[in-house]
C-alpha cells in the first residue's frame, strides 16, 4: 500500500483553496456531493473545447474519437464494479433514475398484484418512492425491514420478511444518513435462498469501499457519478443481463433502435436498449477519469484514510457537551449525523458556515430514518480522504461556539 501524501492530493482540488466569509473551507457536506479533482475537470473541459461531436452516429474523426472516449469509459465502470460484460453497464443520470429504471421496466414488466418488494427502513427517498409508484400501479405490497436504536438492519427480521410473495429486495449498500455499512452479501444470500432478485443503491458506497457485483451475485446495482468525484447529471445501472434482456426499455427516441417503421419498431441490443437519446458525454467520459483518480489513490488508501478520521470525529464531536450522535453502527462509513441540544439543525448549520465550515442539515431524503429516531432532522458532517484532522477541529470548536450562542 502506497502512502498519501496529503497535502498534494488537497491540491487536486483547486475548491480547497477558496475562503468562505474569511475562513478556508472545510467541507464536510461529501455525502451530498464529493469535490471534483482538477483531472476531472480537465478532461470534460477538453471534450468540450476539443472533441465536441456526437456519438454513434458519425463516421467522422470527432465523433469516432468521441464513441471510443465514451465505450473506454464504460469499460472503466465494468472494471470497476467487477461486471462481467460492458453490455451490463448502462449509463443514466443517476442513482435515481437507475433505481426508476429497473422499478419501471422491471417492475412494471415482472410484477403484480399482491407481489412484495421488501426494503429497510434506512433507504433514501430514492429507494422508497419508485417502489411506491410501483406498487400503487400494480397492487403489490412494500414491506420494510427494521433497524435498531444504533441504525443497523435487525437481519432476523429481514430474513422472516422474506416470502414467496417477495419479488424484489432492493436494499442501500450504505446510508446517507447514518453511516451504516450494511451486510451486502448477507442479504443477497438470504433473498437469492428464495429465489428473489436484488437491487443493491450503491450511491453513497461507490467512493467509500470495494465494489464486486460479481462476487456478490445481485441483480442489479446502481450508483452516480458525482458522490465519487465525477461530474453531476451521470450515473449508471448495472443489471445482469439476462435479465436486462427481458426487460423492455423505459424511454424512446434514437440509438435505443434498430430500425423503425410507422408499423414496427426493433430494439437496440444492449446496453443501448435503455439509452435513449444523446447522452452526457462529457459526463460519461469525466466519470471514468474519476474512476482513473480513484485507482491512482488506491481504495483501500482511502478507506484508510477516512476510517482514521471517523475514529477521530467520534471522538472530536463526543467531547461536546449535549451532542447526540444519531447511526452509531459498528460497521459505518464516514459519516456523522449528530443533535445539539434542542438547537435546530438548520441553526446549527448557518452559524458553521459563518465559519467556513460547509455541512449539510435536515431529514437528508431519509425522513422515515428520523422518524424512527424522534427527530425531525439532523446536522451531518460527511468526510471524504481529503478531509483532515483540523477540519475536524474546526467544527468541534465551531459547535461549541453554537452552544455558546444559544444559551
Amino acid at each position: 500500500m502506497k502512502t498519501l501524501n496529503f497535502s498534494k492530493i488537497r491540491d487536486d482540488f483547486p475548491i480547497l483553496k477558496r475562503l468562505i466569509h474569511g475562513y478556508p473551507l472545510a467541507y464536510l457536506d461529501n455525502a451530498a456531493t464529493t469535490l471534483k479533482p482538477k483531472a476531472v475537470v480537465d478532461r470534460m473541459a477538453q471534450y468540450y473545447s476539443m472533441e465536441t461531436a456526437n456519438i454513434h452516429r458519425g463516421v467522422h474523426f470527432l465523433s469516432e474519437q468521441g464513441t471510443l472516449a465514451f465505450e473506454n469509459a464504460r469499460e472503466k465502470v465494468r472494471q470497476f464494479i467487477g461486471a462481467h460484460k460492458t453490455t451490463e453497464i448502462i449509463f443514466t443520470r443517476g442513482t435515481t433514475e437507475s433505481i426508476n429504471i429497473v422499478a419501471q421496466s422491471y417492475g412494471r414488466s415482472m410484477l403484480k398484484q399482491g407481489d412484495e418488494i421488501l426494503i429497510t427502513h434506512m433507504e433514501h427517498h430514492s429507494n422508497i418512492v419508485p417502489w411506491q409508484m410501483l406498487c400503487l400501479e400494480k397492487g403489490c405490497v412494500l414491506k420494510v425491514a427494521p433497524i435498531n436504536d444504533t441504525g443497523e438492519l435487525i437481519f432476523e427480521e429481514f430474513e422472516k420478511l422474506l416470502s414467496p410473495q417477495t419479488k424484489l429486495v432492493s436494499v442501500s449498500a450504505l446510508s446517507n444518513s447514518l453511516g451504516t455499512v450494511n451486510p451486502v452479501k448477507r442479504i443477497i444470500q438470504a433473498a437469492h435462498a428464495h429465489e428473489i432478485p436484488v437491487l443493491i443503491d450503491g450511491a453513497q458506497a461507490a467512493s467509500h469501499q470495494t465494489i464486486n457485483v460479481s462476487e456478490w451475485d445481485c441483480e442489479f446495482f446502481a450508483f452516480s457519478g458525482h458522490k465519487m468525484f465525477g461530474p453531476t447529471g451521470v450515473g449508471v445501472l448495472y443489471g445482469k443481463e439476462d435479465l436486462l434482456n427481458k426487460m423492455p426499455p423505459m424511454q424512446g427516441g434514437g440509438d435505443m433502435i434498430a430500425s423503425v417503421s410507422f408499423e414496427k419498431t426493433t430494439y437496440n441490443v444492449l446496453p443501448y436498449k435503455f439509452e435513449a437519446g444523446t447522452p452526457h458525454i462529457a459526463g460519461v467520459i469525466g466519470l471514468g477519469e474519476a474512476i482513473d483518480y480513484i485507482h491512482s489513490i488506491g481504495m483501500d488508501n482511502i478507506q484508510k484514510q477516512e476510517r482514521a478520521l471517523l475514529e477521530y470525529g467520534i471522538k472530536a464531536l463526543s467531547s461536546v457537551p449535549g451532542l447526540r450522535l444519531i447511526g452509531t453502527a459498528k460497521d459505518k462509513s464516514a459519516i456523522l449525523s449528530f443533535i445539539l441540544d434542542d438547537i435546530h439543525p438548520h441553526d446549527i448549520g448557518s452559524i458553521l458556515d459563518q465559519e467556513g465550515i460547509a455541512i449539510r442539515t435536515g431529514h437528508h431524503c431519509t425522513q422515515p430514518v428520523m422518524d424512527r429516531f424522534g427527530v425531525p432532522a439532523t446536522a451531518r458532517a460527511s468526510l471524504a480522504f481529503y478531509n483532515t484532522r483540523e477540519d475536524i477541529d474546526r467544527l468541534t470548536k465551531a459547535l461549541f461556539k453554537v452552544k455558546d450562542i444559544f444559551q
